[in-house]
């Protein structure tokens, strides 16, 4: 049986990759670039343009909802979405933070390799 061992790793190292998990595929990219261009954005219109089945691209909203990177309001059959911009921006932080922690360690000069 295979052990999880994402509880060793810090809170915002797991967070970080939950983010970028949500950002790892193109489907989501596009969702969140539509629903930033809209304002607010209704899932069949977001089926219309993505060469996705509704199922799919459902599921791909669910994604982006779990992490917190849009909200949205579901009214009957129709469900309204939008930027969670405050999130998106804690992502964006938090992004920068690790790559500039990471360049502290890039060699001067050659590779390793």
């Amino acid at each position: 049986m295979a052990i999880n061992k994402k509880a060793e790793f810090t809170e915002d190292t797991r967070l970080l990759a939950d983010f970028s998990k949500a950002f790892a595929h193109p489907a989501r990219l596009s969702i969140l670039l539509m629903v930033a261009q809209r304002k607010v954005c209704v899932c069949g219109e977001v089926v219309e343009v993505l060469p996705l089945a509704q199922a799919t691209v459902s599921q791909h909203l669910k994604e982006l909802k779990d992490i917190g990177l849009i909200t949205g309001e579901t009214e009957g059959k129709k469900s309204c979405y939008c930027i969670n911009w405050s999130r998106l921006e804690e992502f964006q932080h938090d992004l920068t933070e690790f790559f500039t922690d990471l360049n502290q360690y890039k060699p001067q000069g050659e590779n390793c390799c």
